[in-house]
């Protein structure tokens, strides 16, 4: 048997690209006002169920014997560029920011915030926000090391206090939107906040069910000291994104705020 064991054909790649092509346009049209916010929440749902179905099938795989040692070196290879291939998603945005900030232009009154700008607290959800991730690295640094030592009580709870604490992230990003003083239409400040914090505020979404989903998998007892690389892959994109919320706190929330 090849230790490269070409696995089932899988159709959720393709069904989940329709879906992320549908919330793209749900969103150009909630912009613009044209539809209901439920529209653009629907398809975030059923994306959210494609992936769990997903993931299920790929544990299946893996419980069976069909990921060799040298097919979960090439996932942990895949999943490694992935994640720099969202680095240089990330890039482009702060590349945009500092472009418009350092140098800006008349159209906004050549001052960085622009003029009518009321910038966002950064002493207020935006470091609140921050201690919050920078706990949730810390409780899945632990569930991690829980794992490796077989304590499975410990593992369970860090790793729910994980997902608790990406849910409250995502809550209180929320709040901070609400309370924001300017929108996504206010010229490029408004729009590269939104777009950079938007954003990473979606990667969280997806960060946060991919760690509800492994610690599923860990309360049904499907993972193992030696054999849990969803758990790694999982917190290696908890950890990115963790890195990517400093920087939009440094640069977005802090500095352009001065």
């Amino acid at each position: 048997m090849s230790p490269f064991l070409a696995v089932q054909t899988s159709f959720w790649p393709f069904l989940i690209s329709m879906v992320l092509f549908s919330m793209l346009g749900n969103a150009v049209l909630w912009f613009n006002s044209k539809i209901p916010f439920l529209m653009l929440l629907t398809p975030t749902l059923i994306l959210i169920i494609m992936m769990f179905l997903w993931w299920k099938d790929l544990n299946r795989e893996s419980m069976i014997g069909y990921h060799t040692h040298k097919l979960e070196v090439s996932l942990r290879v895949g999943m490694l560029l992935f994640i720099l291939s969202e680095v240089f998603f990330f890039v482009s945005f702060f590349w945009a920011f500092y472009d418009a900030s350092l140098s800006p232009t008349i159209d906004i009154g050549m001052t960085w915030p622009p003029k009518g700008i009321v910038a966002l607290s950064v002493y207020s959800v935006p470091l609140l926000n921050t201690i919050i991730l920078l706990s949730s690295g810390i409780t899945v640094t632990w569930a991690h090391h829980a794992i490796m030592n077989n304590y499975f009580n410990k593992s369970v709870f860090s790793l729910l206090l994980t997902v608790v604490l990406g849910i409250y992230f995502l809550f209180m990003q929320w709040v901070e939107y609400n309370e924001a003083q300017f929108s996504m239409a206010d010229g490029v400040y408004g729009s590269t906040f939104f777009m950079a914090t938007g954003f990473h505020g979606m990667h969280v979404l997806v960060g946060t069910t991919f760690l509800f989903y492994v610690w599923l998998n860990l309360v049904e007892c499907k993972l193992f000291y030696n054999h849990h690389f969803s758990f790694e892959a999982a917190a290696w994109y908890w950890h990115f994104v963790d890195v990517v919320w400093l920087i939009l706190f440094i640069s977005i929330y802090w500095w352009g705020s001065l």
